[in-house]
């Protein structure tokens, strides 16, 4: 289950199902729901090149503008579960879907340094004079890439989030389907691909009947009561947060109609929209080189989090990075990939000029 999907789980009243006319990814005949369009969360813009660059926005238009970058594979409306930390803090939180990914147009031969760009006219485009960054897991790149080609002016602060780590640092202790997906993307993208497209409708055709819908549900509202559980014995469960659960419930109770997998699916299925090329490109990306070294990143200073549990990302991978970063403060905690998300809004507190 990738972060998106947790904070869906954590922060079950985030998505609600909407009136509007889903979008649909592979079929125009299911009955599926693949994504939850609103006005802020299915916002386009066209790029000089002429391709469509989709983003979301949540919290208030007035608040200090975050662009979230999400993470692999994923899209916008990963940043739909954490809208009401946007609200809360009174942040902007700006989350445009990276080429291929949710409604953007697919970028062919497309590289990581190839982002600024994009970013730069879609700050303009919304009239941004200054702005923070954040990269969440396959995003991070994308926040470094950031910090090395953005005027340091235009950016108030840079973080990653989890990040993807760099595959030059060393394979050791990665995982060994992650190195056989690596291989895969980066010597048979094409049969990947078809593998891809075809693992993603077979999927969709095995949720959709009611009674897996029924089955799914109870097995998401158990995660959801384990994953409770782990932060209160961790610590984690504070008189707020046992507010916040007591509104979300008598909430619920008003939506008859909300799901959890009306909250997961779209997260799930929004990313292969229109197909898995743009995941298996990704994967690419993120295993190769990112085009710049990390020496020439000079931005003061960059923030990134990271747990020292880890398997996704492996800490070692990411000390290795931060050595070369001239201006960066690594800060480890006891996480896995995806617990790390408990000190998410505290995250983006930090980012926040003063």
């Amino acid at each position: 289950m990738n972060p998106a999907c947790l904070r869906c789980l954590r922060y079950p009243l985030a998505l609600r199902p909407s009136s509007q006319a889903p979008f649909r990814a592979f079929s125009t005949t299911s009955n599926l729901r693949t994504s939850i369009p609103t006005a802020r969360d299915t916002q386009i813009v066209t790029l000089p090149d002429g391709r469509v660059l989709s983003y979301a926005e949540y919290g208030p238009t007035t608040g200090y503008p975050i662009f979230f970058f999400h993470g692999y594979p994923s899209s916008r409306l990963e940043a739909g579960p954490i809208a009401h930390l946007a609200s809360r803090l009174g942040l902007r939180l700006i989350a445009p879907d990276r080429p291929g990914f949710g409604l953007s147009t697919f970028q062919p031969g497309r590289k990581i340094t190839s982002w600024p760009a994009d970013v730069s006219f879609l700050a303009s485009h919304l009239g941004l004079v200054r702005f923070a960054v954040l990269g969440g897991s396959g995003g991070g790149p994308y926040a470094l890439a950031c910090a090395q080609a953005l005027p340091h002016t235009q950016m108030s602060a840079v973080g990653v989030l989890a990040g993807a780590p760099p595959w030059e640092a060393g394979t050791k202790e990665v995982l060994w389907y992650s190195r056989l997906a690596a291989v895969a993307a980066n010597y048979a993208p094409g049969a990947l691909t078809v593998v891809g497209d075809a693992a993603v409708r077979g999927l969709r055709w095995v949720v959709e009947p009611e009674w897996v819908r029924c089955r799914l549900e109870r097995w998401l509202e158990a995660v959801e009561k384990k994953e409770e559980q782990r932060r209160k014995e961790n610590g984690g469960w504070t008189e707020e947060r046992e507010h916040e659960r007591s509104t979300e419930k008598d909430e619920r109770q008003s939506l008859k109609t909300e799901s959890r997998c009306d909250r997961l699916l779209p997260l799930l299925f929004e990313p292969f929209a229109q197909g898995a090329a743009a995941s298996v490109q990704e994967a690419k990306l993120l295993t190769q080189s990112w085009g710049f070294r990390f020496e020439d990143v000079k931005y003061d200073r960059i923030l990134i989090w990271h747990g020292t549990r880890d398997v996704n990302a492996p800490i070692s991978m990411i000390r290795w990075m931060a050595a070369r970063l001239p201006h960066c403060e690594l800060r480890e905690s006891d996480h896995t990939h995806f617990t790390l998300v408990d000190q998410l809004e505290e995250i983006l507190a930090q980012l926040l000029p003063d």
